[in-house]
């Protein structure tokens, strides 16, 4: 059996043989050129050290046996860098122009804040829980005085002249405290007295005369009838000075004026004007000279005003219904609800009076303005002690003519997850909550049932776990980081409502 005839060789071509021969010098020539430059250039150093990258990047070859096994090897070299590069996670840059990874990748809908972030957007946090939400309405209102409380008139009890005015306009008063003296020129008062000291003069004889005979009866020198006579005329005279004492009263004289009249047998010159007495009934008045009209030396006549005094100590709250709000506000106030009153404080800040009454409803519709008239109680508040005691002035927190805003309870609603309106922020047709774990702020959609400028309904559809903890405010703030963050635009209005 012939032997087995092996495959016959095809001799390599002499390009085939020169190929490597001529790679081999050409690269030696270029790295002898590139020597060169570096020592000319940059010095022996700089050099050494090319030299040594150059070394460390450039692996043991692999056999090469053909012209296209040397190809792939001088690619090899001059894209291993780059590939291990990107092996690495790495761009095909420069390492020294590389960015250097970050501790923490950035994860969706998380936003991080350090503790003086933290007090700069007063951040404050709170946990999710269940309560009963009341819906409410707002209408606006204005504050008004007390219809027959609030204005006390001083009149002029007799005709006289104006002789001391004992306050001055804005001064705090107390009742019975004088305010005004009067010279008296009224001749009907002046009779009226005279008459008064003439019967307590008689009064005065017929008691001595029956004293007189008393001591005769005694002696068997008088007869009864004489001193029954005696007795009956006394008692004419009593009643006649009685019914002249309640003249004076009326004429506008106190009672001590009176007896001092009896008791001094003098007529009474000048009448002092005192601030009138507090229904014991009422409540406390804080009275102030709000008007002065009279000055000295002017004459009056009775029923002439003198002055006007005025009690801010209680107020109205006059609120305007709409009228699609009148079945919601006489609700409210056939069940007592309480209401909330917001008023301007000053400096552009608003204070909030909880806890009000409606007291009554108007009974008709204003026919051109569609609205309903009610009215609740504003207790009012000192906002400061006088400074001058002698001049006693009051400063009151309300006053009559301020716009108000009335918050009027209309719906309960139980067992609803409510959050202040700072802590859901809206971004399109997007709502979300930030529910916190501890630096981190996690981006939570939520889907809201109801919304007012103060709070906000949410559904409790298991996007947010009970007792779990979120911020209470700085929502729309913690938005705007997130975005930041990721490098997307933030509406600016985003979360307002107008």
């Amino acid at each position: 059996m012939p032997p087995p005839t092996l495959p016959r060789v095809q001799p390599a071509t002499p390009g085939r043989q020169r190929w490597p021969l001529m790679m081999g010098v050409s690269l030696a020539m270029s790295v002898t050129v590139g020597v060169t430059a570096g020592v000319l250039v940059s010095g022996p150093a700089e050099v050494s050290q090319y030299l040594q990258e150059l070394l460390k990047s450039w692996r043991a070859p692999p056999a090469v046996t053909t012209s296209e096994d040397f190809l792939a090897v001088a690619d090899q070299r001059e894209s291993g860098h780059d590939g291990d590069a990107r092996a690495a996670g790495q761009t095909p840059e420069h390492d020294s122009d590389a960015p250097h990874d970050h501790d923490h990748d950035h994860e969706d809908g998380v936003v991080e804040l350090s503790e003086q972030a933290r007090r700069s957007i007063g951040l404050k946090l709170g946990t999710v829980g269940l309560s009963t939400f009341q819906r409410t309405i707002r209408v606006p209102g204005t504050v008004v005085e007390r219809p027959g409380r609030t204005r006390q008139a001083v009149i002029a009890p007799l005709t006289g002249q104006v002789t001391q005015v004992y306050c001055t306009p804005g001064e705090a008063v107390r009742p019975g405290q004088p305010l005004f003296e009067l010279r008296l020129t009224h001749e009907e008062l002046v009779q009226a007295q005279a008459d008064l000291l003439a019967t307590t003069e008689e009064i005065d004889v017929v008691k001595r005369e029956s004293a007189r005979l008393e001591e005769l009866r005694t002696d068997g020198l008088i007869a009864t009838k004489r001193i029954l006579e005696q007795e009956y005329e006394l008692q004419k005279l009593e009643g006649r000075q009685r019914a002249q004492r309640q003249g004076l009263i009326l004429h506008g004289l106190h009672e001590e004026q009176v007896d001092a009249i009896v008791s001094t047998r003098t007529l009474l010159s000048k009448n002092t004007v005192r601030v009138p007495a507090v229904d014991a009934s009422a409540e406390a008045a804080a009275f102030v000279l709000q008007d002065l009209r009279v000055e000295r030396g002017e004459y009056v006549a009775i029923g002439d005003t003198l002055g006007l005094l005025v009690d801010h100590s209680i107020l109205l709250i006059e609120g305007e219904g709409f009228e699609k709000d009148i079945p919601g506000i006489s609700a409210a106030a056939a069940a007592g609800r309480p209401v909330a009153a917001i008023l301007e404080s000053g400096a552009g800040k608003t204070r909030e009076v909880t806890d009000l009454r409606i007291t009554y409803l108007a009974s008709a519709v204003d026919s051109q303005a569609r609205t309903l008239d009610f009215f609740v109680t504003l207790p009012n508040e000192r906002v400061a002690s006088p400074a001058n005691e002698k001049s006693r002035s009051i400063a009151w927190r309300f006053r009559p003519g301020q716009r108000v805003e009335i918050i009027v309870p209309v719906d309960e609603w139980p067992g609803r997850i409510v959050l202040p309106a700072t802590a859901v922020a809206q971004d399109g047709v997007e709502n979300y909550v930030f529910h916190t774990d501890d630096d981190h702020f996690h981006q939570q959609p939520v889907q809201v049932e109801y919304r007012d400028p103060r709070w906000v309904v949410i559904a409790n559809d298991g996007s947010l776990e009970l007792g779990e903890t979120v911020a209470l405010t700085a929502a729309r703030q913690l938005l705007i980081a997130l975005k930041n963050q990721s490098g997307g635009a933030v509406d600016p209005h985003a979360g307002h409502h107008h």
